[in-house]
């Protein structure tokens, strides 16, 4: 598969999916809170996205070798890495969450997730949620034409690893269009000037899997989707569509509710 590079009229679409995807977080953002289930924020996403006009990309996705996926979103809590299928298990104060929503509008796709700490959570928590937010922009402000995927992945793994966390290799940000998953795969590690070269209009995900402690995963249960760390220590992801624009990069999943980028991030 070849990268697909999107005109005026697709980057137009991709920003309002890109928009929508952000608003359903922004919607579910007072509800996360001690009490609620994963199966919960879902139903609630559901409604949003019907109001929007827009569809979930995760309902019913199947990939070759998966099974369906079964929920309008990803709840990744504490230890699970990433695809956490929403259940009826009640949040509980100090739990952290991943909640990761791609968003179908008009045939283009928005992809963006974010933590929440659910309560109060320890200082050990609150620090991963905030470094793995860092690291992702570590990445994002990487983006501009000229620059290679392997300096995005090399920025980010730089930063983690020195505030002493390590980065998940099984799983990489995407590049991301008219279809959910296309090229190129974006590694949150690697070299410096390595990997595909970078050009305006190429769209993909910036997505870091940051474990406090080792970065071995592994599939929990049967499910077929859920990972967890090897070691049960908590993980942290945080996850932005980005464009390659002319002379850098455009955040495409940006809305009214984002948080904001770090201070190191200029502009």
């Amino acid at each position: 598969m070849t990268i697909t590079i999107k005109d005026e009229q697709g980057i137009q679409g991709m920003r309002t999916a890109g928009r929508l995807a952000a608003e359903v977080l922004d919607h579910l953002t007072p509800f996360i809170k001690p009490g609620i289930t994963t199966r919960e924020i879902d139903r609630i996403a559901s409604e949003v996205m019907k109001k929007q006009g827009s569809t979930s990309a995760t309902l019913g996705y199947q990939p070759a070798g998966y099974p369906p996926y079964p929920a309008s979103l990803c709840t990744s809590v504490n230890n699970v890495v990433c695809h956490g299928i929403p259940n009826d298990k009640p949040l509980k104060k100090g739990d952290i969450v991943n909640v990761d929503v791609t968003v179908i509008k008009d045939g283009w796709y928005g992809d963006t997730s974010r933590m929440f700490i659910v309560g109060e959570a320890s200082i050990a928590a609150k620090r991963l949620v905030a470094i793995t937010y860092e690291a992702m922009w570590h990445g994002i402000v990487q983006v501009k034409p000229g620059v290679r995927l392997g300096d995005i992945g090399w920025s980010i793994q730089k930063f983690a690893e020195s505030q002493g966390f390590t980065v998940v290799r099984e799983f990489c940000g995407h590049g991301i269009g008219r279809n959910f998953h296309e090229e190129p795969q974006v590694l949150h590690y690697g070299k410096p000037g390595t990997l595909e070269e970078l050009v305006p209009g190429m769209t993909f995900t910036i997505e870091p899997m940051i474990n406090a402690g080792r970065r071995d995963v592994k599939e929990f249960g049967n499910d077929g989707w859920t990972i967890v760390t090897k070691d049960h220590s908590l993980s942290a992801q945080w996850e932005h569509t980005v464009l390659v624009t002319e002379t850098g990069y455009e955040v495409m999943t940006l809305s009214a509710g984002s948080p904001p980028p770090p201070a190191f991030v200029k502009g």
